[in-house]
């Protein structure tokens, strides 16, 4: 007859509960594989996929109780994580989102909206289809396969530990948090050139022709400048989200490392 004790118990799951919540929090604030749209047992059946597959690779673990004082803390340090690499990858399409937004309000379509079921909210047109856009360049770029080996490898930079983190990788995060305004404006600098020389010379010609209705001719004239623009730059998106995705990863490669010291 087999005979299971407690503390053997308690071992086994330990083995398997810490790396499940720090792959659980990763897809379930990763961009692609944490949209609303994806049921939550489809979630937590490809976190328990990971986990059966990752867990034997990993390093011995301490042997902490996950029920004691210390496990709850280890529980909310493997959270917090997984949540900041997922939330790491996710400001790529926040940078080229916002970079939607300020091109639909400098082409005039700042109005026009669209429901957005990832973010449950209303998005500019713009923004949601460069979203799109950026979100299908990211899995032809298999920055899903790249993502997931590096939650692998996190595991070996910060392993499971009874350690309190140090706060320089939290100022990480929020440094990486800052720079989205830089790569959104990056993104959009070639549109807002193109539409300030537009309405630079609307400009000159409503003063050069006072009869004109520069209102009427405007609009049209920066909208088609604006879809100009935009289908020129596309072809110059994709080196850019390359980019973008790798500093990306080694931001949040950068950050476990902190964490792991």
């Amino acid at each position: 007859m087999i005979s299971v004790t407690s503390s053997q118990l308690s071992a086994w799951l330990a083995l398997f509960i810490y790396p499940f919540t720090r792959i659980l929090a990763l897809v379930a604030s990763a961009p692609i594989l944490g949209n609303r749209q994806i049921p939550a047992r489809v979630k937590i059946g490809l976190s328990l996929l990971l986990t059966f597959i990752i867990a034997p690779t990993l390093p011995v673990q301490p042997g902490i109780e996950p029920a004691s004082a210390m496990g709850l803390f280890v529980l909310l340090q493997q959270l917090l994580a997984g949540l900041a690499m997922g939330f790491t990858m996710r400001l790529i399409f926040t940078a080229v989102e916002m970079s939607g937004d300020i091109a639909g309000m400098q082409m005039g379509l700042g109005f026009a909206s669209f429901y957005d079921p990832q973010h449950a909210t209303y998005t500019p047109v713009i923004a949601q289809f460069l979203g799109i856009i950026a979100a299908l360049a990211f899995l032809g770029l298999n920055g899903h396969l790249t993502m997931l080996a590096a939650l692998s490898e996190s595991f070996h930079a910060f392993p499971i530990s009874a350690a309190a983190p140090p706060a320089t990788a939290l100022h990480t995060l929020a440094a990486w948090g800052g720079s989205i305004f830089v790569y959104a404006l990056q993104l959009s600098m070639p549109l807002i050139g193109a539409l300030l020389i537009t309405n630079m010379a609307l400009g000159i010609l409503a003063r050069s022709a006072p009869q004109l209705n520069v209102f009427a001719v405007g609009f049209p004239v920066t909208l088609a400048t604006g879809f100009a623009a935009l289908a020129l730059s596309l072809t110059y998106l994709l080196p850019l989200l390359d980019g973008i995705t790798h500093s990306s990863l080694e931001t949040a490669m950068s950050i476990m490392r902190q964490l792991g010291k």
